[in-house]
């Protein structure tokens, strides 16, 4: 219970205290202090009624108490009074820091890898060490991504702010981008990377509400992760076709329908409204494939992506013309790619195409770097 508590309250708290002090790292040794805190007494004493409140209140006294005893007490604290009262305390703040926090990690003066890794630290409440399992490197080297991103928003003046208008659509496009690249992390150790990205993406779609492509990335996430146990079978891939339905979370792609539907009604048709609108049809008993190949053509049509064409050919394909699919696929130039080759693998195999078949899945099993995935090409290669 606790656990869950610290998890929802530490981005609300740790917004509010970077917002206070304007330094990442004191923010961070207050909140851990008040967390540390409150699992003290509330055992004995129960969850406050507001424990976001009361943590930023415990953590804002602690702070000003640290900085008193270092003396450096800065003018703006000085001013903002000696105690912090929970009564006074706005939610509505909270809110508005917290927007101005997605922003200050995702800034694009940051690396990738800095912004994912900060976003999670800062917003998802994840300790060091389980951001670096989940991206397999060291407990070390987490640490250092994390201290160079908080130095480079001190060292550069990175402001604790939403942007401007008119910096805000390609400054949300990057918001977007880190947390679903947070979600396409999956699962590692006791976190659920899917779930936290949807956290995230919930955050985001409250604080943002007429954003129509923070609700369609949120509607994305949440109709895809509803089918996370049925992907797998033991170490098994399993393909959308041979799924066992009654393992889908009928409820959370019920709820993602219904994000969709908010980002469709606020005039959305960006890239992450029209992919929900495809994982929603997939989600579908009967699965209109003609349809879904139609939604493919309009996101090539907004990405220019050749990944998205790779996908546009597998509905074709599906829509039950895998020679037109085939065509597709053979003008694509992803040779790298390791689903380039798995579908060419399959759709030489249902033309007939044996030998090619065969060629095209030996190279996917050279790019393949999971089990699942190998073991699902090892076992097209028998078949053959």
């Amino acid at each position: 219970m606790l656990e869950e508590v610290f998890r929802e309250q530490w981005g609300r708290v740790l917004a509010s205290l970077v917002g206070f002090l304007g330094d990442f790292d004191r923010a961070e040794e207050a909140a851990q202090e008040a967390f540390a805190i409150a699992a003290e007494r509330w055992p004995a004493s129960g969850v406050p009624a507001a424990p976001g409140a009361w943590l930023v209140t415990t953590a804002r006294n602690r702070a000003i108490d640290r900085i008193r005893r270092e003396r450096t007490l800065a003018q703006k604290i000085l001013l903002a009074a000696p105690e912090a009262i929970m009564d006074e305390f706005d939610d509505t703040l909270i809110k508005d820091e917290r927007l101005q926090l997605i922003f200050t990690c995702c800034h694009p003066a940051l690396p990738l890898e800095g912004q994912v890794a900060l976003t999670l630290r800062a917003l998802g409440g994840l300790q060091t060490a389980e951001i670096a399992r989940a991206f397999v490197v060291s407990e070390e080297t987490m640490k250092r991504r994390l201290t160079r991103a908080k130095a480079k928003i001190k060292a550069t003046g990175i402001p604790f702010a939403v942007p401007g208008a008119h910096l805000l659509p390609e400054r949300l496009d990057a918001v977007l981008a880190v947390i679903y690249l947070i979600y396409n992390e999956g699962y590692s150790g006791r976190v659920d990377f899917g779930a936290e990205a949807i956290r995230l993406g919930q955050v985001l779609a409250g604080l943002m509400p007429r954003e129509p492509e923070a609700h369609g990335l949120l509607a994305l996430m949440m109709i895809h992760h509803a089918r996370r146990r049925a992907r797998f079978s033991g170490d098994d891939l399993v393909l959308l076709d041979d799924q066992d339905r009654s393992l889908w979370d009928l409820r959370q792609i019920a709820a993602g329908r219904a994000a969709l539907d908010r980002a469709m009604a606020l005039g959305g048709r960006g890239p992450y409204v029209v992919q929900a609108a495809i994982a929603s049809l997939q989600a579908r008993e009967r699965i209109d494939w003609p349809q879904v190949a139609e939604l493919y053509r309009r996101l090539a049509d907004l990405t220019g992506s050749a990944v998205v064409e790779l996908n546009r050919a597998v509905a074709v394909a599906q829509a039950g013309d895998p020679a037109a699919a085939l065509r597709a696929v053979d003008g694509l130039e992803l040779d790298g790619y390791l689903y380039f080759h798995s579908t060419r693998g399959e759709l030489l195999r249902r033309l007939g195409r044996d030998a090619e078949a065969r060629t095209a899945y030996r190279r996917a099993l050279e790019l393949a770097d999971s089990t699942p995935e190998r073991r699902f090409l090892t076992r097209r290669l028998e078949q053959l």
